[in-house]
């Protein structure tokens, strides 16, 4: 079993700067196969970006060239590092272990 929970959400000014953790839980875990998802009001959740189970990584063509993930085996710990944040970027942000474990998500608005 994996319990994930996400933190750092908050609110941001466009053009700022968030950086979200996801902790897991559990004896075993690997950063490979951990994605970051969102889903804004009255849409459907998408996947943001992800590390694949090969350790490359992909990401939404929203957030190319200002989202990155990387992750900390030991830490037990996924981040998503977004830049240039747009206010179409306000949601809510989940971490996922291959889309099967799920964090309770954190909210991100990007208003001035």
């Amino acid at each position: 079993q994996v319990q994930l929970v996400e933190s750092g959400g908050g609110l941001v000014q466009p053009g700022g700067s968030l950086r979200l953790s996801c902790t897991a839980s559990g004896s075993i875990f690997s950063i490979n196969r951990m994605g970051w998802y969102r889903q804004a009001p009255g849409k459907e959740r998408e996947l943001v970006a992800l590390i694949t189970a090969s350790g490359g990584t992909n990401y939404a063509d929203s957030v190319k060239g200002r989202a990155t993930i990387s992750g900390d085996n030991a830490k037990k710990t996924v981040y998503l590092q977004m830049n240039s944040l747009k206010p179409e970027d306000t949601a809510v942000y989940y971490c996922s272990k291959a889309g099967i474990y799920w964090g309770q998500g954190t909210q991100v608005t990007v208003s001035s």
